[in-house]
């Protein structure tokens, strides 16, 4: 079983930035892939990143993709999202998640645990 709590979240300038953090209960964290996704009022949860549990492999969405920064400490049991150059469409509630089973996957049905998110608003 595995707990996770996002922070970090908050409200940020377009072109700004924030770091959120995801902390996660567990001893079996370092063998997790983990994942961030957002959903926005209205739209259905799409994927944000991934970090595969050796941390040697990342993977974007389009979207975000060269502005956000997945990463991981597995000492810490925790997982990093830095976000720069926010847009107003940055904006929803980010989650973030873990697979005990692929590894490394984009897809919101493989990830087994959630956390309750955090918002992230960007204002123009």
């Amino acid at each position: 079983q595995v707990q996770l709590v996002e922070s970090g979240g908050g409200l940020v300038q377009a072109g700004g930035s924030l770091r959120l953090s995801c902390a996660a209960s567990g001893r079996t964290f370092s063998s997790y892939g983990m994942g961030w996704f957002r959903q926005a009022p209205g739209k259905e949860r799409e994927f944000v990143a991934a970090i595969k549990w050796t941390g040697g492999s990342t993977y974007y969405a389009d979207s975000v993709k060269g502005r956000f920064t997945i990463s991981r400490d597995n000492a810490k049991n925790t997982v990093y999202l830095q976000m720069n150059s926010l847009k107003p469409e940055d904006t929803a509630v980010y989650y973030c998640a873990a697979d005990s089973i692929v590894g490394f996957t984009t897809r919101v049905s493989d990830y087994d645990y959630w956390g309750q998110g955090t918002q992230v608003t960007v204002s123009s």
